[in-house]
């Protein structure tokens, strides 16, 4: 894809990951992955007929699979792991539930504008103790994704998105847009399995240098 993504060699990356997955957390450390939609909602919908509730499901799995993998894995949960419809207000009680030190929901993009493209990381407009660590861990992610994928970054942003919203008095929480379905570079590049694959090593790379910061 011409100026959008630079190609990245999946090699290089994985290097990257055994070198961050080598140094070990002294603690363990508790996330929740949400994976968005699911069930009847779909989510949007690329122009090539791709869902968003399965491309997130899809890197959802290959970041469990990444963290099965270390010599010490993270507790990692997903709000769902199959084609299930789970509540917004479920997803964050379930997150509460277990304590989680970190809460990640995954989603997609879509714009009426076809050139509208990249990566959108959002934060809870309401002030709480955790406001600057979601919004710090916001800004690394952001980063992580431009420097290791070159993928064009829409910056961090506040809103009001439930699930945010209801966790940011607990532990720190974003909401993540990867790219926009009705873009088509970032559709074909989010296609992919081997670029899912990326996506999901990078997010789990950002998510230890955070909780290693955090100890």
């Amino acid at each position: 894809m011409k100026n959008v993504l630079k190609n990245v060699s999946f090699v290089i990356l994985l290097l990257k990951m055994c070198f961050i997955f080598g140094q070990e957390l002294a603690t363990q450390k508790r996330v929740v992955i949400d994976v968005g939609h699911g069930g009847k909602d779909s989510g949007a919908i690329g122009v090539n007929g791709i869902i968003e509730k399965d491309v997130v499901m899809d890197i959802a799995n290959e970041i469990l699979k990444r963290n099965n993998n270390l010599n010490k894995p993270l507790d990692i949960y997903l709000t769902r792991y199959n084609d299930t419809l789970i509540s917004l207000s479920d997803r964050t009680k379930l997150a509460k539930a277990l304590k989680a030190d970190l809460f990640i929901s995954l989603h997609c993009n879509h714009s009426d504008n076809p050139k509208a493209r990249g990566i959108e990381i959002y934060v809870s407009n309401d002030e709480s103790n955790h406001s600057d660590n979601s919004t710090w861990f916001a800004f690394q992610l952001q980063a992580g994704f431009n420097k290791k994928l070159g993928f064009e970054s829409r910056g961090v942003k506040f809103a009001n998105f439930q699930v945010i919203r209801e966790s940011c008095n607990f532990f720190p929480a974003i909401l993540v847009e990867l790219g926009f379905l009705s873009n088509k570079d970032d559709l074909k590049y989010i296609s992919e399995p081997l670029n899912k694959q990326s996506i999901g090593s990078v997010i789990l790379i950002e998510v230890i240098n955070y909780l290693k910061d955090e100890l």
